[in-house]
């Protein structure tokens, strides 16, 4: 949320910047990807040594290159429940082979082994049905038209309602000494095309006009309670509220995780930040990009002194409005749900992605104009399309490699596999400010326990997704390596597909 941001953005931006990563460097690499809701079909496995690869040719890769490749058969299983991390036995991969495609995309596989089975969780009936909840949003008619490939992947046919409060711009204007608010409506016509571009995609959206032109950004923010509220039916029973960039990667979870409370009580489901200095700054909050659910009893309670609770606010943020709202009014105070991630810490991202949890949020995909960590989540979370909530689902395969589905492959070379706790979380976030006099070290309260930092290209060598695609039969995943010290670069392909087969035959 810009306004509230300017503190904390002046000292994390320093840190940040100041940061070279092993994504950073992938990021301009990134080939492109097919239309991101295309479903992937029910398939029988291909074959398991293809002749060509024409579909390197996009990905803008320097050769010659490493290359080794495997088909996964993807079993939905009933019953069976996503794991922090599944161990097994067999090795994922053949063995490298060297090949060149700048001439010529046919090819001569040496190596190639039969698809891999892999079981996950198969989604319950009905799951994904969101009827209850109300999602809303205030932002600009641009911000919202970049933000649709993310709503594409979760909101489309879960029967939820979305209202997105547009404007088309907004700055703070200073006249002696005062500062006003100088907002422009969005074009009437642009706002219906985009609206029935979003409908036309499976998306129950309704773009508003803000209650109040000229009020500030927070205020608009804060006034979509009203306007949800106010379209709610009798099937509603959650409000929430989402930046821009808030992204759901499994509705059925989001779902689940609602179902432990009661809609009929007061209930403020939300997030801390991931930073103690911003908890220790705004209070004991949900962050609005992480997501905030409302229950209706309390979007009431709220609804009904909108005026009261705007002229006592102190702030210039939408998120903490609702919290002084809600806590001058009520004695509710906030639910912390773990798995929503508004994303506060910055730089190398891969500690958080890595660490096996199923998030119900993450937050910053489109942070400074590219995507979070410069990856595109919406490309990462496509392998969803086969496999369900497998998203950033952990396998190890063999003593070396743990796969981290939709992210990375991880190599451990020296046996560091064996002793280390992988429900800690790899610390390798930049260093977070400090809070004075505080116990703790700046992400104990949401991220820890943690583990060290492991070392790059020594104790632990990455394959980053650099793209991923729907194609005939299923998703491609395309993991990539850059050659250190004049060594060539190396690519670990997976396709994944449903089909039909046993333990025996994979």
């Amino acid at each position: 949320m810009p306004s509230r941001n300017k503190g904390v953005t002046l000292v994390l931006c320093l840190i940040s910047l100041a940061s070279v990563t092993f994504i950073a460097r992938l990021s301009s690499r990134r080939g492109s990807s097919a239309p991101d809701w295309l479903p992937a079909p029910h398939v029988r496995p291909i074959d398991a040594c293809p002749d060509k690869l024409d579909w390197l040719a996009d990905l803008n890769l320097t050769y010659p290159i490493r290359y080794a490749h495997r088909d996964i058969v993807v079993n939905p299983t009933p019953g069976l429940e996503r794991a922090s991390i599944t161990k097994l036995d067999a090795s994922l991969f053949p063995k490298f082979q060297t090949i060149d495609l700048s001439g010529d995309v046919q090819v001569s596989l040496q190596h190639c082994e039969k698809p891999y089975l892999l079981h996950v969780p198969a989604l319950v009936k009905d799951s994904g049905d969101a009827s209850h909840i109300i999602f809303g949003i205030s932002t600009t008619l641009k911000r919202l038209d970049a933000s649709v490939t993310s709503l594409l992947r979760w909101l489309p046919h879960t029967n939820a309602k979305l209202f997105v409060i547009v404007i088309e711009s907004e700055q703070i204007v200073e006249s002696e000494g005062v500062e006003r608010v100088d907002a422009v409506a969005a074009d009437p016509q642009q706002k219906a095309e985009l609206q029935a571009r979003m409908r036309s995609l499976g998306m129950d959206v309704t773009l508003v006009e803000p209650l109040e032109l000229q009020d500030s950004f927070s205020i608009k923010y804060f006034s979509v309670i009203e306007v949800m509220y106010n379209n709610r039916n009798n099937k509603t029973k959650w409000i929430s509220l989402l930046d821009d960039d808030t992204f759901f990667p499994s509705i059925p979870a989001l779902v689940t995780m609602l179902a432990k409370y009661d809609p009929t009580q007061e209930y403020y489901i939300g997030a801390l930040s991931e930073i103690w200095w911003a908890v220790a700054h705004y209070g004991m909050m949900g962050f609005g990009g992480a997501g905030i659910f409302l229950s209706v009893p309390l979007a009431e309670i709220m609804n009904n002194n909108y005026r009261n609770c705007i002229e006592a606010s102190q702030t210039t943020a939408g998120d903490v409005r609702i919290m002084e709202c809600i806590y001058l009014l009520t004695e509710t105070k906030l639910t912390y749900e773990r798995g929503l991630h508004q994303v506060d810490v910055h730089a190398d991202l891969s500690g958080v992605l890595e660490s096996g949890h199923m998030p119900l949020s993450l937050h910053h995909w489109k942070a400074g104009g590219a995507s979070l960590n410069g990856y595109n989540l919406p490309m990462m979370h496509l392998v969803a399309d086969v496999c369900g909530d497998c998203f950033l689902q952990r396998w190890q395969f063999g003593s070396e490699m743990v796969l981290t589905n939709g992210y990375s492959l991880a190599l451990y070379p020296k046996g560091e596999l064996k002793g280390m706790d992988m429900e800690r979380m790899e610390e390798t976030w930049d260093e977070v400010p400090p809070v004075e006099n505080s116990f703790n070290r700046g992400t104990d309260h949401s991220l820890g326990p943690t583990r060290r930092k492991m070392i790059l290209e020594d104790e632990k060598i990455q394959y980053v997704l650099i793209d991923s695609a729907v194609t005939k039969g299923g998703v491609r995943q395309s993991y990539l390596h850059p050659g250190m010290d004049g060594d060539i670069d190396s690519l670990l392909e997976l396709f994944w597909m449903e089909g039909k087969m046993t333990d025996d035959e994979g």
